[in-house]
């Protein structure tokens, strides 16, 4: 896709994706690392993949300047956007930062752009682990 047809993409959507493909790399991380359990490597994959690890994470990385003003862009649309839907488990200011993170994520799959979506992966999961 071009970026214009991504940034006419509801960032609904792309957070959807983005949400399955954080997913994915956390898996893939922990059992590489750590194979065994699966009982065990799923509440180790929630530390990262819940509301409030990601938006930690995001938020240590705006913070930072970690990410590029386009990435930083796409995120605020994505964690600006209103949306229906409530969160069940998770606090609503973490919900729509982990929605932004995540949308980014998909933005970026969809972009081709894999090598700095790993390096933004990898980022958050240091910044979880890092209490």
């Amino acid at each position: 896709m071009t970026k214009t047809e991504l940034n006419r993409m509801n960032t609904t959507t792309l957070a959807y994706l983005g949400d399955a493909v954080f997913e994915v790399i956390v898996r893939e991380k922990i059992v590489t690392e750590k194979p065994g359990d699966v009982d065990r490597a799923h509440h180790t994959a929630v530390r990262y993949v819940s509301a409030t690890g990601q938006a930690k994470a995001a938020r240590a990385m705006i913070a930072s300047g970690f990410l590029s003003e386009e990435e930083e862009q796409i995120y605020k649309r994505a964690r600006n956007h209103r949306s229906m839907s409530r969160p069940q488990h998770a606090d609503p200011r973490d919900y729509k930062v982990a929605t932004g993170f995540e949308a980014l994520l998909g933005f970026l799959y969809l972009s081709d752009e894999r090598q700095r979506l790993r390096e933004i992966a990898a980022e958050a999961v240091r910044i979880v682990d890092s209490k």
